[in-house]
């Protein structure tokens, strides 16, 4: 009886271990990992897709055929484009292991107390980040050859191209995914470093996010993050001045553009924590006002996860419409004042293309707004529930998430409409500084003043307020169901 029992229990125990293993799966900010992970898989493929598309439109037109040029161009725009979804997607997937790990602290500590490494903890939360890429790039390159097999075949019946073929799945559009998990795992490991701060006292004692004046005392990080800007801002002035005799000034100043960007993005918990008090000011003298303002202040690391990816993609949008607004307008002035129609509506097809494109790393960045909102909130239960205790009442609670939200993603709009201003006039003063501006080529462009676009700009202010109010939806309602004695005893 014994060996039947023990031939029972064996099975009947490994299937608690086994939901034990993938139990962290259904905690808070992993699913919308997966969902970053499966949208920039899917718009990596359907970019693939679509550049393999119009490459055979190419080859099937006995006017352009085998065009080594626009391959060229097509193969470019598809590079920079995915690079920059999964750009984002790393920053806001690193964001959210960093949030999920400060979450953890107490528990990694307790197990730290029993005899657990720093190392193995943050290799385990980097292979939990592998899975999750890896789930993610799977859902997103099926949805992603999906939609690519059906739009192609919905333009060959509506445009008439019957001699243009394309294969539904080539081996490239593995690629993107391949990108996407590994992208994840290493943003998971990045994320994951303060597991080697959490010492097993705070077992005891619980985690205290980092004030500003402790963030401030980074200075290794931030160190690197100046540099970075420093050498990014030379690259970036070397590729204007370089744009005023070669078009070519352009790469320079994209390499220098990254470099002073990816600065600003290592030093965000220094940089946003001024751009929040000075926007706070508008606020108002209330007490949930106050609490707001003064919550995304004392907080800086959380307010910089929770905005940056507001920024970069703000940025990524204004800095297109710009940068071809600009365009636009040098082409027009050397026209003579009137572009013709067919190149007008060239234009404007192709901005309305490319900014529908770059508004997936939008995206991506509001569904990682979200998700930080949502776990801030799970984090501070304790927080919510003193204010509460206290005598805050739930329409309070419930007004001072809403103007966190709508604090932090004022603040990244702004802050992102200035860089996408000076990035996007950046990129058309290296392109178009040397391009003359008349017909006869006889009077160079020099400086090519910024033409700041008012509707794009109108649309990103009003996809803004509704990502806040959509984004605050959860956090409220979490906020507004502590109880107060629950919450205190945690």
């Amino acid at each position: 009886m014994s060996a039947v029992a023990a031939s029972v229990d064996k099975p009947s125990l490994r299937v608690p271990r086994a939901r034990a293993n993938v139990a962290w799966l259904r905690e808070r900010g992993m699913g919308a990992s997966i969902l970053v992970a499966a949208i920039s898989t899917v718009f990596g493929v359907v970019l693939i897709a679509t550049t393999d598309f119009l490459a055979a439109m190419l080859r099937a037109d006995p006017y352009i055929g085998d065009s080594g040029t626009l391959a060229f161009i097509l193969g470019f725009l598809t590079l920079l484009l995915v690079a920059l979804a999964v750009y984002v997607a790393g920053i806001v997937t690193a964001n959210t292991f960093a949030t999920v790990v400060a979450g953890r602290s107490r528990q990694i500590a307790l197990l730290r107390l029993i005899g657990a490494s720093a190392r193995s903890q943050r290799a385990r939360v980097a292979s939990q980040g592998l899975i999750v890429g890896v789930l993610g790039a799977t859902i997103g390159t099926v949805l992603g050859i999906v939609v690519s097999a059906a739009g192609a075949q919905i333009a060959i019946v509506r445009l008439g191209l019957d001699g243009v073929h394309v294969a539904p799945v080539t081996p490239s559009m593995l690629l993107p995914a391949v990108i996407v998990a590994l992208t994840t795992w290493l943003a998971a490991w990045i994320g994951s470093r303060r597991v080697l701060a959490v010492t097993p006292l705070q077992a005891v004692s619980g985690s205290v996010p980092l004030a500003t004046d402790e963030v401030g005392a980074r200075r290794g990080k931030h160190a690197v993050a100046g540099i970075l800007f420093a050498l990014g801002a030379v690259a970036l002035a070397a590729g204007i001045l370089l744009g005023l005799v070669s078009p070519l000034g352009v790469v320079v100043a994209f390499v220098g553009g990254v470099l002073s960007f990816t600065g600003i993005t290592m030093a965000a918990p220094l940089v946003m924590p001024p751009a929040l008090r000075l926007v706070g000011r508008a606020f108002g003298r209330s007490a949930p006002a106050r609490l707001a303002v003064q919550n995304a202040y004392r907080n800086p690391e959380r307010s910089a996860r929770t905005s940056i990816g507001i920024v970069i993609g703000v940025t990524l949008v204004t800095m297109f419409a710009v940068a071809i607004e600009s365009v636009k307008a040098v082409l027009t002035a050397n026209a003579g004042g009137s572009l013709e129609p067919e190149l007008a509506s060239i234009m404007d097809t192709f901005a309305a293309i490319m900014m529908g494109l770059v508004a997936i790393s939008a995206v991506i960045a509001g569904v990682g707004l979200v998700n930080l909102l949502t776990l801030g909130v799970i984090q501070r239960t304790r927080e919510l529930g003193l204010l509460r205790a206290l005598g805050v009442s739930i329409a309070q609670i419930r007004r001072m998430v809403l103007l966190e939200a709508v604090h932090v993603t004022v603040t990244a709009t702004l802050l992102g409409i200035l860089l996408g201003i000076v990035y996007g006039w950046a990129g058309a003063q290296s392109l178009l500084g040397s391009v003359p501006t008349n017909p006869d080529g006889i009077i160079q462009a020099g400086i090519v003043y910024p033409a700041v676009p008012m509707v794009p700009l109108m649309v990103i202010v009003a996809a803004t307020a509704i990502l806040t109010v959509v984004a605050s939806v959860t956090p409220t309602r979490l906020a507004t169901r502590v109880a107060p004695v629950a919450a205190l005893s945690e």
